[in-house]
């Protein structure tokens, strides 16, 4: 398992590496394109739909996706859109942990089908903004999601259940703890002052996520990367619901050694949108 984890790994970033760092956003926008469809793929698999069903939600993402490109949408500003979208993540967050996994299991598929082809399409268009507005900033995003799932790990298996009387989610996922949470804003906490020494240090081309953020002073960004972490957890655990209410482990097989798409996006999915609402606002 760990050698599979490994090579597939390593063959992900030979992808996504050169991508990232071409000089022009498109081939990075691409691949991140396929990678989306592939989670639409695994969404409508986890909630039930068959095999030609789920290709056609793949390729309706896809669509959607291009769309958007077309139209010019990757370099305009969309307050709005991002203020509403992380709107309805924070309100997600709060439903997932109140009502838990019966609630989703009895919404109609096609709701949840087109709930989850809609956070695939917002995250690809946040990821997307991201990477025209920089390098530095998408990185700073994806490494804060890293990090906070990082710190939360060890954390978790350190100080799991010493100072908190229950767990996090336990009916979703018993194996995370309030700690862990801690852990993970520590985390983030202590990188964003790191990533803003680098910034000064080198004096990067394009901002960061921590730079854009401490404009507003250090006690917005203090809140701001402490909240991206906790809803880093909120995706985390609503892919966790889902896939428990399909009864499987894994999103799919799709990554040898690490599960599916979905697996590794997760907490992805609301932190990319809630950064862009940060960003623009």
């Amino acid at each position: 398992m760990l050698k599979q984890r490994v090579i597939t790994a390593l063959v992900l970033l030979l992808i996504l590496l050169p991508a990232l760092f071409y000089r022009s956003p498109t081939p990075f926008c691409v691949i991140a394109l396929l990678l989306i469809s592939a989670g639409a793929w695994e969404w409508a698999r986890l909630n039930g739909f068959g095999q030609n069903a789920s290709f056609v939600s793949g390729v309706a993402c896809v669509a959607v996706c291009l769309l958007t490109w077309w139209f010019g949408m990757l370099e305009r500003s969309l307050v709005l859109l991002w203020i509403v979208a992380g709107s309805a993540w924070v309100l997600a967050g709060a439903w997932v942990l109140h009502r838990g996994v019966s609630a989703w299991s009895g919404q109609p598929p096609l709701v949840r089908l087109g709930l989850g082809i809609v956070a695939l399409w917002l995250a690809w268009l946040a990821v997307a903004q991201a990477r025209v507005i920089g390098v530095n900033y998408l990185l700073s995003i994806l490494v804060l999601v890293w990090v906070a799932d990082i710190f939360a790990y060890f954390a978790g298996r350190a100080l799991g259940g010493r100072f908190s009387r229950g767990k996090l989610a336990p009916s979703i996922s018993p194996g995370k703890s309030w700690e862990g949470v801690w852990g993970g804003m520590a985390g983030v906490l202590a990188l964003s002052f790191v990533w803003l020494w680098i910034d000064g240090r080198w004096a990067m081309s394009t901002p960061s996520l921590y730079g854009r953020l401490s404009m507003r002073g250090w006690w917005w960004l203090m809140i701001s990367v402490v909240f991206l972490s906790a809803m880093s957890v909120v995706g985390d655990l609503f892919e966790s619901l889902v896939k428990r209410s399909a009864g499987v482990k894994d999103s799919s097989g799709l990554l040898p050694g690490h599960g599916g798409v979905l697996d590794r996006v997760d907490a992805l999915l609301p932190t990319l949108p809630l950064a862009m609402m940060l960003y623009s606002v």
